[in-house]
């Protein structure tokens, strides 16, 4: 029999989660998220992105059980047979991404995206950018709806619906894909080293404004936004054997 680990139950505000929330600390216990061996989130992908951003500074992983509709990160939702799911359990390493964005006043916005940090067009008219790795300029100008940046673990949120790459996890790479790109025109973005430093100018600001977002946290009136993996924070998820991210991303491309 696998040791039963101290367990921190946390759930999203939807029925389904409140529900699984009660049958679970009813069978298995509960324990603070402070002294927890292990945190099971209940829910969807956007409340584990809460999750992790909630418990980084804790040292246990994360199990998500699917209570939500997608569930990338998720693994199905079963309530017996959970202590021995969770000693079988493989564990998947991703960093986030930190943001520094600059709005037009001044005021400089930090933020962390576990997933992506995204750049859109707030006006009728098209973004207009200038993108820079590492301090050297790569491209001039683009011209678009936005961009963004993802990491390997958010290589399938909104960059897979933006046409960007799905990347495996242990790859070290970034996805850098531009939205609706209509100069250079079938532009579709790049694949950065997860130590490149990315920087976005807007050009012409005042006519064609930007909101910047890290995993939906917004900053309107960007005039510039610099992002990099942050390698001194790693976020630690837990999945079934046979169904953990690197499963799933070659699923992704085969569907």
């Amino acid at each position: 029999m696998p040791r039963a680990r101290p367990i921190a139950f946390v759930a999203s505000d939807t029925p389904e989660a409140r529900d699984a929330l009660a049958r679970l600390t009813e069978r298995y216990g509960q324990t603070p998220v402070e002294a927890a061996e292990v945190i099971v989130a209940l829910g969807g992908d956007g409340f584990m992105l809460e999750t992790l951003h909630a418990t980084m500074a804790i040292d246990a992983p994360v199990y998500g059980m699917n209570r939500g509709t997608v569930g990338f990160l998720m693994n199905d939702y079963r309530e017996t047979g959970l202590t021995a799911r969770l000693a079988r359990a493989e564990e998947a390493v991703t960093n986030p991404l930190r943001m520094a964005a600059t709005r037009a006043n001044g005021e400089v916005v930090e933020a962390l995206a576990i997933n992506e940090v995204s750049l859109l067009r707030a006006g009728p008219q098209a973004a207009r950018l200038r993108i820079s790795v590492d301090d050297k300029v790569r491209m001039e100008e683009l011209v678009c709806d936005g961009a963004l940046l993802a990491t390997p673990a958010g290589s399938t949120a909104y960059n897979y619906s933006a046409h960007g790459p799905i990347l495996p996890i242990g790859s070290g790479v970034l996805a850098l894909t531009a939205m609706s790109a209509f100069r250079p025109r079938r532009w579709r973005g790049a694949i950065l080293p997860r130590a490149a430093r990315v920087r976005f100018d807007v050009l012409h600001p005042e006519k064609r404004p930007m909101m910047a977002e890290a995993d939906g946290n917004s900053v309107r009136d960007v005039v510039a936004v610099e992002i990099e993996s942050d390698a001194s924070i790693a976020h630690r998820l837990l999945f079934d054997p046979g169904h953990g991210l690197e499963e799933r991303l070659l699923r992704e491309q085969f569907t």
